[in-house]
């Protein structure tokens, strides 16, 4: 399958590829690798204006989001701008309705938290409905539940659900999570990756790395 197909699946419009609908948009501080897809049952288009929210560009931050990922329908992200001064007596944003109020004082000066961006490792599961609180984090082969929102980081190759989000299992012992992030399959030319599905799919951390060596994708041991 070609990366820059923006409808991947043929004959189908309820899935999109997110790095050529990015890159035929307006919008520079989301960013996505190859082959990360977003399914909605309407208009998946209409990602970055439905599902990236609060998106500014005040707050100079980014939504980073990896190869090989999978956003079910609902997902949403809400970036930086979404947030209030706390640090006072009162969080109402006057300066946003202009005029006076913005001359008593202009939002640049609004004691606003500074947050990270929002990062989406590589293989990331986001299933229906989760939604991504800013400057989270999220590892590479997490999974994130249907309807949990995510307020804090989540380590890689984690299970986690709930409100907020919590691990909830590992789904790799310490050791097989070391070899995969050692791979970085996700990396590989497409043409090895496509040779590497079935274990991808069902094979064990031990048969990809036997691949890997094979193909000579990592050093082999001594």
């Amino acid at each position: 399958m070609k990366s820059d197909k923006l409808f991947p699946i043929e004959g189908f419009k309820n899935t999109v590829l997110l790095k050529p609908l990015i890159e035929k948009s307006e919008v520079s501080n989301v960013l996505a690798g190859e082959y990360s897809y977003y399914s909605n049952s309407n208009n998946p288009e209409n990602f970055l204006s439905e599902n990236v929210l609060y998106n500014f560009g005040l707050s100079n931050t980014y939504l980073r989001i990896g190869k090989f990922c999978a956003f079910a329908h609902g997902v949403k992200f809400l970036m930086a701008d979404a947030n209030h001064a706390t640090s006072g007596v009162s969080t109402f944003p006057f300066a946003v309705f202009g005029g006076k109020w913005a001359e008593a004082l202009p939002l640049s000066d609004y004691p606003f938290k500074e947050y990270d961006d929002i990062v989406i490792g590589n293989d990331v599961w986001l299933a229906y409905d989760v939604t991504v609180m800013p400057g989270v984090t999220i590892g590479h082969g997490a999974i994130i539940g249907a309807k949990s929102v995510v307020a804090s980081d989540i380590p890689p190759y984690s299970i986690a659900v709930g409100s907020p989000a919590k691990v909830i299992k590992q789904r790799y012992n310490g050791e097989d999570q070391a070899m995969l992030l050692d791979l970085c399959w996700w990396d590989w030319s497409i043409d090895k990756i496509e040779l590497a599905i079935p274990l991808l799919v069902k094979g064990q951390v031990s048969d990809l790395v036997a691949f890997a060596q094979e193909h000579n994708l990592v050093s082999t041991p001594n």
